[in-house]
């Protein structure tokens, strides 16, 4: 193993390198949960991005299979790189998103809508609460420092400035969309599976006493069991993000596949 020595800005390709590092690590940033949010000041981030950029560097530079040249492919490889490790985390935090705006329509608080903190926007209560939810757990399970672990990995995995697959790895990208809502729909499974019974159960009960006016409980019932099942189902999310680094190896080693050319599955 290269021993890594101190931050030389007159190191041949040093520039360059710094460069192309710090495209890589912005990428992460502008999509990367709790970094990209609009509460956080943008001197805040821009700090952020030189503090990373400077102590990244001196890795990077060890890895280079040669002098880096700044040109359009360079930036666009360094800035695919960087937006899939943030997309990586950005997913799981999408995800737990959809799955309360999909319990919102089944329980019918679509219309409950409150101020999203992260990127002061309208969005869903339910939305915005498992948002936050999810961002607590990444946050507490150090999702920032797995990220960065990632970052330096990769600067080993993927030289900066190396030649990588731009096709290959901007489709394996688009292909991590669809976890979005596959994990969407598993965290909100069990709302949507309280909430037909009880249209079920409310379907046959109306057919066996017309007169009785169902859609006088048929609301508050709904919500009612929605909002039990969900906290139900709260402590089953939470052990899906005690094991979210297995989720997300699982990502990167897809998207490492494609920047490789391999055959992505």
């Amino acid at each position: 193993m290269q021993a890594v020595a101190g931050f030389d800005p007159f190191a041949a390709g040093s520039a360059a390198t710094l460069v192309l590092v710090g495209t890589r690590i912005g990428a992460m940033l502008l999509v990367a949960p709790a970094f990209s949010a609009t509460m956080v000041p943008r001197a805040v981030r821009i700090g952020l991005l030189v503090v990373l950029t400077v102590l990244l560097q001196p890795a990077a530079l060890v890895s280079l299979r040669a002098v880096p040249a700044l040109t359009a492919a360079a930036f666009a490889s360094e800035a695919l790189i960087g937006f899939a490790i943030g997309l990586g985390v950005a997913l799981l935090v999408g995800a737990a998103e959809t799955a309360g705006d999909v319990m919102a329509v089944q329980m019918g608080l679509s219309g409950a809508a409150l101020l999203d903190p992260l990127d002061a926007s309208q969005a869903p209560a339910l939305g915005t609460f498992t948002r936050l939810f999810a961002t607590t757990l990444l946050l507490s399970l150090n999702f920032h420092m797995v990220m960065l672990g990632a970052l330096a990995d990769s600067t080993t995995r993927f030289p900066v400035g190396a030649p990588v697959s731009l096709s290959g790895g901007a489709f394996a990208v688009l292909q991590l969309g669809g976890t979005l809502f596959v994990l969407g729909v598993r965290f909100a499974a069990p709302v949507i599976a309280a909430v037909l019974i009880a249209n079920v159960a409310l379907a046959v009960l109306g057919r066996a006493a017309p007169q009785l006016n169902v859609l006088t409980v048929a609301f508050p019932l709904q919500i009612t069991i929605g909002l039990f099942a969900l906290l139900a189902a709260l402590p089953a999310m939470a052990r899906f993000f005690e094991g979210w680094s297995g989720t997300y190896d699982g990502m990167m080693i897809h998207v490492a596949r494609g920047l490789s050319g391999a055959p992505a599955y």
